[in-house]
């Protein structure tokens, strides 16, 4: 019998399937060369580790309405493909012949079918064969979703980026001091919290949404108050852009998406003696997703822990960036291993192995890991609540 989790969850890291669906509307008369495109695009990612299949699909009713399936063998292996340099430069054709987007990711939780035709995956026959042939079936698609999550109606997403040397107190006061937009998208979303952070001269900006992320994103780039805060930090970052150009404004964006691949919370009403913290974690080379997938399996343990005083984490990774955000009862030094993650057995030595020694050295003693916590801390410039949540 599937049970349903008290826990507020979402995670990359249960080992199921993934289901990616990509919604596209095309530009009118682009259709041939979006089948071009497409083709050039299918051949590429057919080699990528952890692909599965895909399917294209058009719609009956607005033929410029187009639907992209894929499945892969966990969330990781995707995640590490379209986080990727290559993926960002393979769908750059797709731009010149859609005019609109969506992505959607799903874990598969079940599969149902009446036999071994094409698609199925619930084979039919013997005792034997039918057990050889499910064993095949999860060697090759990987496994199912144990149960289903429960969810808060919130979608978490950050983006990250860096500023030249030496501008970081002029950055910092900026996006301290820019008004704040309007929290309302439209009657399904609103923007709930946005919280500022700052690591040396990397910048994240985690926001949380509830309704379409997608909407609310686009919603605070129209804002003028917005608008100016993007053009004052435009002379201050490390990466040129020039979000008048729809082209530079996409690869800037993309480039600095941070997506959560993890967040658990205890399910309670947030306390007033909950703060928030950020912390930023240097992987080595390769190393980010299985340090985040670290990290996450803490967290797990950590709400179900009466006397933790983490009431919620959200784990964001990219490549070799790893930031996590704490919901936090008390100062973030009470517990220095469990602030850091690595509280219990010998998860301190797997954080070692896991962190660029070259930038933060590795945390093995306690005082090494109230130290490391005290570095890896990063600083706070506005946590932004809508009304309704203040």
């Amino acid at each position: 019998m599937t049970t349903l989790s008290e826990r507020i969850s979402q995670s990359a890291f249960d080992g199921s399937r993934l289901r990616v669906v990509l919604l596209l509307d095309l530009y009118d008369g682009a259709q041939n060369q979006f089948l071009e495109v497409y083709e050039h695009l299918r051949e590429q990612v057919s080699s990528v580790p952890g692909h599965i299949s895909d399917e294209l699909c058009q719609s009956i009713e607005n033929p410029s309405q187009w639907l992209i399936t894929s499945e892969w063998e966990s969330a990781p292996r995707f995640l590490a493909w379209v986080n990727s340099e290559e993926h960002v430069a393979s769908v750059q054709p797709l731009h010149g012949c859609v005019r609109d987007t969506r992505s959607l990711r799903f874990s598969v939780l079940h599969v149902t079918g009446k036999g071994p035709g094409p698609g199925s995956l619930s084979p039919t026959g013997p005792p034997s064969a039918v057990t050889s042939s499910a064993d095949a079936v999860d060697r090759v698609l990987g496994n199912l979703q144990v149960a289903p999550r429960r969810g808060d109606g919130v979608v978490r997403h950050a983006l990250t980026f860096t500023v030249k040397p030496g501008s970081e107190p002029v950055v910092a006061e900026l996006l301290a001091g820019y008004t704040s937009p309007q929290a309302q998208v439209d009657e399904s979303t609103r923007l709930r919290r946005t919280s500022l952070f700052m690591h040396g001269n990397r910048v994240v900006r985690a926001v949380e949404v509830e309704g379409d992320l997608l909407a609310a994103l686009r919603h605070v780039a129209q804002q003028p108050e917005v608008q100016a805060l993007e053009e004052a930090i435009n002379p201050y970052l490390e990466q040129d852009r020039d979000l008048s150009d729809p082209g530079s404004a996409r690869i800037f964006f993309t480039r600095a998406a941070l997506p959560a691949v993890h967040h658990v919370a205890a399910g309670g009403r947030e306390g007033a003696d909950v703060e928030r913290h950020a912390l930023f974690y240097p992987a080595k080379e390769g190393c980010g997703m299985a340090l985040a997938r670290l990290l996450a399996g803490q967290d797990e343990a950590a709400v179900d822990d009466p006397t933790s005083p983490i009431e919620g984490s959200t784990v964001f990774q990219r490549d070799d960036i790893v930031v996590r955000l704490l919901d936090l009862r008390g100062p973030l030094d009470a517990r220095p291993a469990l602030a850091l993650g690595v509280e219990g057995g010998h998860k301190a030595a797997v954080l070692a192995r896991l962190l660029d020694s070259a930038k933060d050295g590795v945390p093995t003693t306690d005082q090494e890991i109230s130290r490391f916590l005290a570095r890896s801390e990063m600083r706070l410039i506005t946590d932004r609540r809508s009304p309704v949540q203040a």
